[in-house]
């Protein structure tokens, strides 16, 4: 069975209804990056971002996957699917893919201050209990934050999306700019011959890649012609 490895970003949400982090009235418009997402923000006023990322909990639970989330989960009929994603949402999983990693952390789960990648200290929390404020503490009595990869700090499953790239059959790139290392970088793990598709409607830079092909559409649209090329 053929293995496929997808690279989803932000414009794979965004049909769903999230809001995107960059462009024109993304949410870096209104919520400087350094203040919500960088340890250094977190620091100087974790009840800002702590309530930053509360409101962006409460918007996960209105929005449903899109066709696209849809379509990727249903090739796992006949193929071996891996999603490796920069989104913090939970979106792929509800659309019913079993194998997802996800770069950036996850949105619905917190964690220890202290040592925010000990699996031992996250937590997943539950739509009747979405918020974390300042005074709960994880199990090690730190204060639980989100658990979210901040800008300036490792990104822990890099090595295991490295891992899953090096039996892929297929790549294929939805809805990223290619602008976030070491997320972007991901192209480069890509086995020598191996065919790779980039959905986006928008232009992005990759230079110059063999066996790329670039489908010029929408998540949804997109990966309904991806399928088609499959067969």
């Amino acid at each position: 069975m053929k293995k496929i490895v997808f690279l989803t970003g932000a414009g794979m949400s965004v049909e769903s209804g999230l809001s995107t982090f960059r462009g024109a009235g993304g949410m870096w418009d209104e919520y400087p990056v350094e203040k919500v997402a960088s340890i250094e923000g977190y620091n100087s006023n974790p009840s800002l971002v702590l309530e930053f990322y509360n409101k962006r909990r409460r918007e996960l639970l209105t929005v449903q996957p899109n066709e696209g989330h849809r379509l990727i989960a249903s090739l796992e009929n006949d193929y071996r699917v891996t999603v490796v994603t920069q989104n913090v949402d939970d979106l792929h999983e509800r659309a019913g893919s079993s194998n997802v990693i996800h770069l950036h952390g996850e949105l619905m789960k917190a964690t220890s201050s202290r040592e925010p990648n000990n699996l031992n200290y996250v937590r997943t929390l539950s739509a009747d209990n979405l918020s974390i404020e300042p005074g709960d503490k994880a199990d090690d009595g730190s204060q639980l934050r989100p658990y979210i990869v901040w800008f300036g700090e490792a990104v822990p499953m890099m090595d295991d999306a490295i891992r899953q790239l090096a039996d892929a059959d297929i790549f294929v790139i939805i809805g990223t700019s290619l602008n976030v290392y070491p997320a972007a970088g991901l192209l480069n793990y890509a086995p020598a011959g191996v065919p790779v598709y980039l959905i986006d409607p928008n232009d992005v830079i990759v230079g110059s890649y063999r066996w790329l092909t670039f489908i010029r559409k929408g998540a949804s649209e997109g990966m309904k012609e991806f399928i088609s090329l499959l067969k």
